[in-house]
């Protein structure tokens, strides 16, 4: 099975190519904590540097626990959290330990673009189900029309990427009550959890149904660290078992001063996480201020890095993957499609903005799309 160059390299490479302002990739450009890269220099030099545990240094399970019994009230031990080489990794490891051959995997559309290969490198078959914009929910009858014999798991991204939605409490219901019925695992990819810009909380399936749910986190989210790559899994003991037993066969450990660092910064106080929300809520305000201004129709956005634009409601007649590759190449700006998030769809009308970004990158990129919407205009 050969699998093709993501979207993101793919326009980050059409970026560096073009010189152009790039609010395609999620990845900051501000927000990391300074005593964090500290930690993480001092245990290079202090002994952190052979082959930790291969389920996590205990100081980094113990944070993660803590931090989910402090953050989200959760009752998490140690025992219950598995340390991954990213999130992805943390997505492979789950899905293989679910799911296999002959079997399917529901997943929602749009979704990151990682899931559908990862589903089939483990032998299994996703199965989609529409998310409905502006808000993007799905249906409980939508959930479990896509129900068979053959489904073992539910992946569920909340807070959203692309779209920066939030799975609503009647969603999370549904899929806690369908996967209970048919014996189903739930797969909670929640790197998002604390990037919320909305005025709701964060929801997690794992507070509905923690028995079979497969809560999965990212120190490179949480910590505006994204090339870190330190991520975890949580899951009751018999659930993380499995998981575990297929990441010692993917990457078995993850860099152990990165580990140390973490911990440091899951340990931080309450007031920092407030004020790291507070920061992406003035960066997402200033490119949305920016882009209406100059005639862009944004749809609503409750978590992550990112917002979506509607090219048709902007009077942009091209499609998002057309709009995109012109939008790089000729107005030095480079943005994401949201049909590369969708199934056997060529077109979409909207694309994906990061606003993790310098006020400068925000006021440049923005300037150079509301160009581009007049220049490709209807």
């Amino acid at each position: 099975m050969q699998a093709g160059t993501t979207i993101f390299e793919h326009m980050s490479g059409l970026a560096r190519a073009h010189d152009a302002i790039n609010l395609g990739q999620g990845f900051p450009d501000f927000g990391w904590p300074t005593e964090v890269l500290a930690a993480g220099a001092t245990a290079i030099t202090t002994g952190y540097n052979q082959y930790p545990p291969m389920r996590g240094l205990p100081e980094l399970r113990r944070a993660v626990a803590d931090f989910y019994r402090r953050r989200q009230g959760l009752a998490v031990t140690p025992d219950q959290v598995i340390v991954t080489s990213g999130a992805t990794e943390a997505l492979a490891a789950s899905i293989m330990a679910v799911a296999g051959a002959g079997e399917e995997v529901i997943l929602f559309a749009p979704a990151y673009d990682a899931y559908a290969p990862l589903v089939r490198r483990a032998g299994a078959q996703p199965v989609w189900v529409e998310l409905q914009p502006p808000d993007w929910q799905a249906s409980a009858e939508a959930i479990a029309v896509a129900i068979t014999p053959a489904t073992r798991a539910i992946v569920i991204n909340t807070p959203h990427n692309p779209t920066g939605g939030m799975a609503g409490a009647a969603m999370l219901a549904a899929i806690a009550s369908l996967a209970r019925a048919h014996d189903l695992t739930i797969i909670s990819d929640e790197v998002w959890e604390e990037v919320i810009t909305g005025t709701a909380p964060h929801l997690s399936p794992f507070t509905l149904a923690p028995e079979r749910t497969i809560k999965i986190g990212s120190a490179g989210k949480l910590l505006a660290l994204t090339g870190w790559k330190v991520g975890w899994v949580v899951a009751e003991a018999t659930l993380a078992e499995r998981v575990a037993q297929v990441h010692q066969y993917l990457t078995f450990t993850t860099p152990p001063p990165l580990q140390v660092a973490v911990a440091t910064g899951l340990d931080l106080p309450d007031a920092w996480f407030a004020a790291s929300r507070a920061r992406f809520v003035v960066a997402r305000d200033r490119l949305a201020a920016a882009l209406t201004a100059g005639g862009w129709v944004l749809l609503p956005t409750c978590g992550s890095y990112f917002l979506m634009a509607d090219l048709a409601a902007s009077g942009v007649s091209s499609g998002d993957h057309d709009f995109c590759e012109a939008a790089v190449a000729q107005a030095g700006v480079a943005a994401i499609p949201l049909s590369a998030f969708m199934p056997k769809v060529a077109q979409t009308q909207f694309i994906r903005l990061c606003f993790a970004k310098s006020d400068a990158v925000l006021d440049a990129g923005a300037a150079r799309l509301n160009a581009a919407r007049l220049q490709f205009g209807t």
